[in-house]
Order: C-alpha cells, then sequence, then structure tokens
C-alpha cells in the first residue's frame, strides 16, 4: 500500500510552517516563518480523525501532500503526555494535589479582569477528581471520628496544607478566606520554633495536596445506597441479528464477580422491543421468571419488590437468565422498540435506591412516549443558520427523563449499536444531565466489534466508582467559577450533581473576577467530592492548590498549561457547535489561538529583534498542533460529508467526558512503526516499552516496507506496507486472511 495523500489545513493559507529546528532562547520556543499580514496562520499540523477510513488525516504540510523542503519529519512534536506540570512550578507549591486531579489553564492567575482579557485562552481548570492515583501514591483516608471534619466555620473550606495555625496551635487561618477558626481540642497541638504543627508528620491532612474523609453522620441525607447495577436490553429483530445480546450477556456474567460493592451490591434487569419485559430474580426461585408488560400508555412494573436482587443471595438466578437471553429472543421478528415506555419502568424500579442504568439501544424508539422520527434530520439546512438545530434534542422527554434520574441518583450510560439513524443527539442526553457516558458501536456485528465491546463494557462494570455524588470547587477571594462545561446537572450555581462518577470522568469551569485588583499573592483552590463509596461508606474527596498571583503577561504563558488549555477549548468549541455552525465553532478556536500567539509575539518582537516572525512560548509550542487537531475531529470536521450525524454527537458526548490525557491521545493518537525485533518469538512485553517510538502524524511516517499500529485509545488500526514480507502477514493473521489482504 503507498502512503496516503495528505489532507489539507482547515487553517487559512499558510505563508510558512516549520522549519529547521534552530536552537532558540528561552521563553521563545519553536520559531515560525510567518509574514504577520497573515496573523491567522498557524502550524499546518494535521489532526487525526477517522485515520481507519483512510489515513487522510495524517498531514504536516504547506502544500497539500509534501513537507516543506529542508524539513526533517523526525524533528516534528510528538504529543503531549497530559499530566506533566513545569518542574519549577512543583518545587514552588510541593504540596499541591496531583495535576491529574486538578489542572489550571494556567497557573499564574492574573491580578486584574485587565490582565485577564489580554491572555486571550480560557481561564480555568480541568477537574478529575477520582483519576487514577500515580503508583505508589494511593490518596490517604483519614477518619477523624469524635473529632469530627474540621472546616472554616464561614466559606466551609476542609483544612489543607496551606491552613496557618496561631495562637500557640489553638486557631488556624482559612487560606480561602482568611478567617480564624478554633482548633477542637481534640485536634491541639503544639507549634515548633518555626510555627508548625509537633504532629505534622502524623497529620497526612496538612501535608498532602489530595486526601479522603470519612464523613460522618450529618452528611446523609439517608442511609448510603448499595451499589445498584440495572441493565435495559433492545431485544428487537436487529439487537439478536448482530450477536449484541451475546456478548453483553456473556460479559455480564463474567464481570459478575468483580462488581463492585460485595456482599451489598443489588442487581436487576429489563428487556424490550415493542413489549417490555420484566424478571423476577429472586433467590428461592430455580430460574428468573418473566413477565410481559404490552400496555405503554399506562406502565407499571409488577412485583416491584423482586426486580431488583442481592447479587450474591441471587447469583444462581442471574446466571441462568444470562446464559439463556441469547436463546430467549433468538426467533424474534419485531422491529419495534418502546424505548421511553421501558427507560420509564427502569426508574419506576430503580427511583428507591438509585445506582448506574445501563441502556443498550439498537433501534429508534418508535412506539409509546419518546418515540422518534426516523427522518429526523434535514440535510440540507448544514451550512445555514439552522444548522445547529441537527445537533439538539429532538423531543424534551429525555431531558426531563434526565433531570427525573439525577434527582433520585441514577446515572446513565449508553450503548449504542443501531446501523441506522438512532438520533443519538436525543438518547445521549441521558447520559450528559447524569453524569454518564455514550458508547457508540455503528453497524455492530459482534464478529468485528465484539471485542472493543467487551473490553469497554468490563471496564464500565469493574472499575471503582463513587455514587450519589455532589462536588463543589471553591477558590481564593476575588474570583469564582462561573461556567461549568462536561456531564452532570448543576444542582445550584456551583455544585455539581453526579450520580456515579468513576476515573474516567473529568469537568472543565472558566474562572472570572469578582473583584477589579487581587492583592494577595497567592491564590487557593479546593476541590470537594461528596460521595458514597462501594463499601457503603459516605466518603468525602479533596483536592487543594496553590498558584501565584502575577501582574505580567509573560508569568502567565510560562506558566500555561496546553493540556489543560486544549481539554477546556474543546468543550467549549463542542457546546458552541449546539449554538452555531460547525465552520464558527472552528474559527472561534482558531481566533483565539491566534490571538493568544499574537499577544505573546507583541511582549518580545521589539526586545528580541524579531521582526515578522511569528513566535510561541515554550508552554503553548503544541497549542497549534492541537488546535488543528480538534479541528479535525470528528466532532467539529467539515459538514455533513464528513461525519454522519450520530457519529458527530456520539464523539461530542465522549469528549465533553474524558480526562485531559484521554482527550489528547484522541485528538493526537500514537502512530508506533513495529520493529521486526519485536515481531520475533522471543520479543518481551518489556523489549516492546523500550524500542517503541512514536512517529508524527504525517503520511511521511509511513513506508510501504513496514507495518504500523495506530492507538488513539479507543481502537488500534494496523497498517500493513504493500511491500512487508508475506511471512510477516501469515505470521499475524494466519494464511487465509493473508492471501485475501496480498491481493488488495
Amino acid at each position: 500500500m503507498p502512503p496516503p495523500p495528505a489532507s489539507s489545513s482547515p487553517f487559512p493559507s499558510q505563508q510558512g510552517s516549520y522549519g529547521p529546528s534552530p536552537p532558540v532562547a528561552a521563553p521563545l520556543g519553536y520559531q515560525l516563518r510567518d509574514q504577520m499580514q497573515h496573523p491567522g496562520s498557524a502550524p499546518p499540523i494535521g489532526g487525526a480523525q477517522s485515520l481507519a477510513e483512510d489515513f487522510s488525516s495524517l498531514s504536516l504540510a504547506s502544500t497539500p501532500g509534501s513537507i516543506e523542503p529542508g524539513l526533517d519529519y523526525r524533528t516534528l512534536p510528538r504529543p503531549l503526555d497530559g499530566d506533566v506540570e513545569p518542574s519549577s512550578f512543583v518545587e514552588m507549591y510541593p504540596m499541591n494535589c496531583n495535576p491529574r486531579y486538578l489542572r489550571l489553564t494556567t497557573s499564574a492567575i492574573p491580578n486584574s479582569q485587565s490582565l485577564a482579557s489580554r491572555w486571550h485562552l480560557p481561564l480555568g481548570a480541568v477537574v478529575c477528581p477520582l483519576a487514577e492515583a500515580p503508583e505508589g501514591e494511593e490518596v490517604p483516608v483519614i477518619n477523624f471520628a469524635s473529632t469530627g471534619i474540621i472546616r472554616c466555620r464561614r466559606c466551609r473550606t476542609y483544612v489543607n496544607p496551606y491552613v496557618t495555625f496561631t495562637d500557640a496551635g489553638r486557631k488556624w487561618r482559612c487560606n480561602i478566606c482568611s478567617l480564624l477558626n478554633d482548633v477542637p481540642g481534640e485536634y491541639f497541638a503544639n507549634l515548633d520554633a518555626t510555627g508548625r504543627r509537633i504532629d505534622l508528620d502524623q497529620r497526612p491532612e496538612l501535608i498532602k495536596g489530595s486526601v479522603e474523609f470519612v464523613a460522618p453522620m450529618e452528611y446523609m441525607v439517608q442511609p448510603p445506597m448499595p451499589p445498584l447495577y440495572f441493565f435495559l436490553i433492545d431485544v428487537s429483530i436487529s439487537a439478536v441479528r448482530s450477536g449484541m445480546i451475546e456478548v453483553v450477556a456473556q460479559t455480564i456474567r463474567s464481570c459478575l464477580d468483580e462488581l463492585p460493592g460485595f456482599p451489598r451490591t443489588q442487581i436487576g434487569f429489563i428487556t424490550f422491543d415493542r413489549t417490555i419485559y420484566f424478571y423476577n430474580m429472586k433467590s428461592s426461585l430455580t430460574q428468573p421468571q418473566m413477565m410481559v408488560v404490552s400496555d405503554l400508555d399506562d406502565i407499571f412494573v409488577p412485583l416491584p419488590d423482586d426486580l431488583l436482587v442481592n447479587l450474591s443471595e441471587s447469583r444462581n438466578v442471574v446466571e441462568t437468565f444470562l446464559d439463556s437471553l441469547p436463546s430467549m429472543f433468538q426467533d424474534n421478528v419485531n422491529v419495534e422498540s418502546a424505548f421511553g415506555s421501558a427507560l420509564k419502568a427502569a426508574f419506576m424500579v430503580m427511583g428507591k435506591l438509585g445506582g448506574k442504568l445501563l441502556i443498550f439501544q439498537n433501534t429508534l424508539p418508535s412506539m409509546g412516549v419518546g418515540r422518534l422520527k426516523l427522518s429526523g434530520h434535514d440535510l440540507h439546512v448544514y451550512g445555514t443558520d439552522k444548522e445547529h438545530t441537527l445537533r439538539l434534542p429532538e423531543d424534551t422527554f429525555y431531558k426531563q427523563m434526565a433531570a427525573d434520574l439525577t434527582k433520585f441518583q441514577i446515572g446513565v450510560n449508553i450503548y449504542a449499536f443501531s446501523d441506522k439513524y438512532t438520533d443519538i443527539a436525543s438518547l445521549g442526553t441521558l447520559a450528559k444531565y447524569t453524569g454518564g457516558q455514550v458508547y457508540y458501536y455503528p453497524s455492530f456485528q459482534s464478529g468485528i466489534h465484539g471485542e472493543k465491546l467487551r473490553h469497554e463494557l468490563a471496564r464500565d462494570l469493574t472499575r471503582e466508582t463513587a455514587w450519589e455524588a455532589v462536588m463543589r470547587i471553591r477558590c481564593g477571594k476575588g474570583i469564582r467559577f462561573t461556567s461549568y462545561h462536561g456531564n452532570f446537572m448543576l444542582r445550584s450555581t456551583d455544585l455539581l450533581a453526579l450520580p456515579a462518577v468513576d476515573c474516567d470522568k473529568a469537568y472543565a469551569m472558566q474562572l472570572s473576577f469578582e473583584e477589579t485588583l487581587l492583592t494577595n499573592q497567592t491564590v487557593y483552590f479546593q476541590v470537594a467530592l461528596l460521595y458514597t463509596a462501594s463499601c457503603g461508606e459516605r466518603h468525602i474527596r479533596v483536592h487543594t492548590a496553590a498558584s501565584p498571583v502575577v501582574a505580567d503577561l509573560g508569568a502567565m504563558y510560562r506558566l500555561a498549561d496546553t493540556s489543560a488549555i486544549v481539554s477546556l477549548l474543546c468543550r467549549l468549541a463542542i457546546e458552541k457547535t449546539l449554538t452555531n455552525k460547525l465552520e464558527d465553532a472552528r474559527n472561534s478556536l482558531q481566533l483565539r489561538i491566534v490571538k493568544a500567539l499574537r499577544e505573546y509575539r507583541n511582549l518580545y518582537a521589539v526586545q528580541h529583534q524579531l521582526g515578522a516572525r511569528m513566535i510561541y512560548p515554550e508552554s503553548l509550542k503544541f497549542l497549534c498542533l492541537y488546535g488543528l487537531a480538534l479541528s479535525k475531529s470528528v466532532t467539529l470536521k467539515g459538514g455533513y460529508a464528513d461525519a454522519q450525524l450520530d457519529e458527530r454527537c456520539a464523539a461530542s458526548f465522549t469528549m465533553m467526558a474524558l480526562p485531559v490525557k484521554k482527550l489528547l491521545k484522541l485528538l493526537y493518537p500514537s502512530l508506533i512503526l513495529i520493529d521486526e525485533f519485536l515481531l520475533k518469538p522471543s520479543a518481551q512485553t518489556d523489549d516492546f516499552k523500550i524500542i517503541v517510538k512514536r512517529l508524527p502524524l504525517v503520511a511521511e511516517s509511513l513506508d510501504s516496507r513496514g507495518l504500523y499500529v495506530y492507538d488513539d485509545g479507543f481502537r488500534f488500526v494496523i497498517w500493513f506496507g504493500r511491500m512487508l514480507s508475506p511471512d510477516i502477514f501469515r505470521n499475524l493473521l494466519g494464511p487465509d486472511f493473508a492471501a485475501e489482504l496480498s491481493r488488495v
């Protein structure tokens, strides 16, 4: 196979591109030979969408299909790791929480609104409260027992490494609002000559940026709920023929031992086509009892006390059901779907306990409440002012259901499989407003996509989950968070309702100023997530960080975090597509990047005699790369011909929830050349870690004699060069598939 042609850039015509990499003194970073009469120019670096189609997105060229003469493509930038902060900043604030939990778009906070307005990039934060801890750095769990959790009595900030103790240890000053609080007698400790508590090393909450408190009874509105998994499964003819039901049943059965919360875990099932099927699985039965409800207008729940069962008590009945489910509907010829009515039934069953609702949807809802139109989108509106309506829910039923589900602590994850239009824009709101996730498998066939479904469903079922959670982020005087972006329901102005949250969910937010000038030298941020752990305890996970307040725009650039900026820009761009054309969203993204780089250039052009050249701060040298990758992503690229509507909407719901590192990998995936050494039988996994090198996403990275793996965090694409040895084909794929591939 010859290397595919490079695609053209969506940015304006380039007058320059990356040249050879001369050493450049900090803080200038990479240089671009760029005429200022084209301030919109950006490095024409390709994004990485739909590589499975034709690799057309592997591009970095000033003219389509070529790289500027003299440029060594091997020196082009590789993707960011996504969770690395400047070492100087880490040394300045060693007690900050790890950036994988809380990271700011710039770690230097401007001291005024006027300075912030010159920044042009979003000023805010990205929070992933349950991110997987770095190896060897588990978050300590603290139980104050009779003492009670130590909090500021005015702003309710939790005690943290940045509070200070005074009056011989009898009072402590809140770092957020500066109020002096009394130290409870049980928490008292003397201070040493430097003003530090003598028991500091025994108090993780005073030396660690991330801690978890065991919450006392006053933090509970009701007794902690048990972990509950409820499955709503489409059994119409298309679901049966695709093999989805069998894969889902087998995967759930294989994960029963690993569901969090044993022995308290609850489980239940409903299946549906044009009729709703309930299953009684109480432990006294030898096999489940099916109950059929066909009245969709007046839905009711038969035997409501027996539809949710304790998994450890009813294990045999549950396993019998899962074993028989694929064959139970194998002769089903029903093409209709009463999904809306089935959803209401699931809500009625789960309402008392809450939990996680996993929906497996294969057919457009066509009967009962919530039915949707097959021709629910008009392709002629692309490029018009009404284009954004395509990406909005058609029926308000689903948003209202999401509000009701959130109120009763029910989080929804949707698995969508159809080979036809199923209106993901409407169905996805169930996940968006309940803190859930959308998984999309267009034209699902178990033989092709089954392994991906098994992997993603197994992770969904077995990863540690925080139940009936709420989250708030506090910050110092003069600033506040005013807009929040992600999958959640905003319960009040700053309280995020998250019925079920896990390590794969992140949330972005923007800062604004309440005062014209910040007088403090340091500003503090604290994230607090109150939730029920699977073990049945109420916990409060707290992450605290400090940042300097600066009066210098250059300092903001030096401490900028491209990873956080891209994550927040991505969410803002996706939200803009819900009120504007795709083109407007792309242009808005580009304009912010151009303004930011122009402002930076104005700071240093005269000082360094740079003439008309555009320059980067070192911290933002990858910003143009990721800006272009985002513009070429499924959620923003092109128009109707570039992505199916369901695919675009599903990608948007996914990207709104992703943590920083996973989002960056999706935008700029890894391209890896599989060295011949690694194909030998003696090759070990550790050898792969040593030898693997990620290549730039350019067509010139591909060699017809090579074997490559493309990895965006959600899928692998294997690229076989036409000149690759036939022995490698046979060893990897088997003789039959290798023979077929050789004829391509």
